[in-house]
């Protein structure tokens, strides 16, 4: 077996006090734990909590945060900020929600991933590194042998005991986003064998759910994968995938920077996940912490069902690719979750009036 601790000491990362990271890149200083927070206070937007209010409660400068000007972040601002995201959400899972949004904010983390590792067992090791640019709650350390890989997540017990809530939250949503990070390695949905943590037999269903395998109780958090996974190879072109998708997101989203309707966060939320399909109602329901009977009958009170907003996401993302030139139909089609070409076709000429490959050559002209 072979048993790896990842350092933290590389030249590359400075730790500049307790819960704080950055990296350079380029010549750019990046503070991940800041876009993190960013982060968290989008998707807090989205789920109907006004960010002012949640920076308010941690007496965090929202300006400041947004400008990108310095600002120091305590532990204790941390977790008083997932105290309060948790409260005015009533959700139990917020962390490991957020996890699930994160795909394209996560990546600039998975972006350096794809450049620095040739295989999901390289990408595995580095991000055990990039762990604790988010977090120093946990230390992760990876181990393989001829029939699984594990990817455990050792606590860091005075931050367990000074900041539990904090270390709850960032536990929940390190394990979904480290499956939803080997998911952008290879462009397709990864699922780990089993998962183990602490849990409730209450919670368990979710936790299913959202981590896509069966789920045991224990004193440890641990994920588990296939062998066969750790030497697949990763595309680099993904990455240029996801970076079109995130220019193209970031776009979209501003023009509806304040979502007042469930429609618009809805379509915000499908946007910034797009490269990796859309995801089901009862999955888009859970995420906004909602039965899917509550949903459907959210979404009847604005006039619009989930499969209207879905399919105009399609539409818009269908576009767009066509418009950069980059893609083949046959991966476009792929990308927008459509098993078969003739099926992503009829789509396409039910927008536009056209076929894809008509339009495609329209374009050239």
């Amino acid at each position: 077996m072979n048993d790896r601790i990842l350092s933290f000491h590389d030249s590359t990362f400075h730790h500049c006090e307790k819960f704080v990271w950055f990296v350079q890149t380029d010549g750019l200083v990046i503070d991940y734990q800041k876009q993190f927070v960013r982060t968290l206070l989008a998707y807090a937007v989205q789920r109907d909590i006004p960010a002012d209010q949640l920076c308010r409660s941690a007496s965090i400068d929202l300006e400041t945060l947004r400008s990108g000007r310095e600002l120091d972040i305590s532990p204790k601002q941390i977790n008083d900020l997932w105290l309060n995201v948790g409260h005015l959400s009533q959700d139990t899972f917020f962390g490991l929600h957020l996890g699930e949004s994160m795909q394209l904010t996560a990546l600039g983390i998975v972006g350096e991933l794809i450049k620095t590792s040739r295989s999901i067992g390289e990408g595995v090791t580095n991000a055990a590194a990039f762990g604790n640019l988010l977090t120093d709650v946990f230390q992760m350390i990876v181990d393989n042998n001829s029939k699984t890989f594990k990817i455990r997540f050792i606590p860091n017990e005075q931050a367990r005991s000074e900041y539990p809530e904090t270390f709850r939250q960032m536990m929940d949503l390190s394990l979904v986003l480290t499956i939803h990070e080997l998911d952008g390695l290879v462009l397709k949905k990864i699922s780990p064998r089993c998962a183990s943590l602490p849990l409730e037999e209450s919670q368990r269903n979710e936790y299913t759910r959202t981590l896509r395998c069966e789920v045991t109780k224990s004193n440890e958090y641990k994920l588990e994968f296939d062998a066969q996974l750790w030497n697949e190879p990763i595309i680099t072109a993904n990455y240029e995938l996801q970076v079109s998708l995130l220019d193209f997101a970031t776009k979209e989203l501003r023009k509806n920077h304040f979502p007042s309707s469930l429609k618009q966060r809805i379509s915000q939320y499908l946007i910034t996940h797009a490269y990796l399909g859309m995801p089901t109602m009862e999955e888009i329901a859970s995420n906004f912490n909602m039965s899917a009977r509550t949903f459907q009958r959210r979404l009847q009170q604005e006039d619009v069902t989930y499969h209207e907003i879905s399919d105009g996401i399609r539409r818009s993302l269908a576009l767009n690719y066509l418009h950069s030139g980059k893609y083949q139909l046959k991966e476009i089609s792929v990308m927008l979750g459509y098993n078969e070409l003739s099926a992503f076709a009829r789509a396409f000429k039910r927008w536009t009036g056209n076929s894809p490959a008509k339009y495609q050559q329209g374009l050239s002209h």
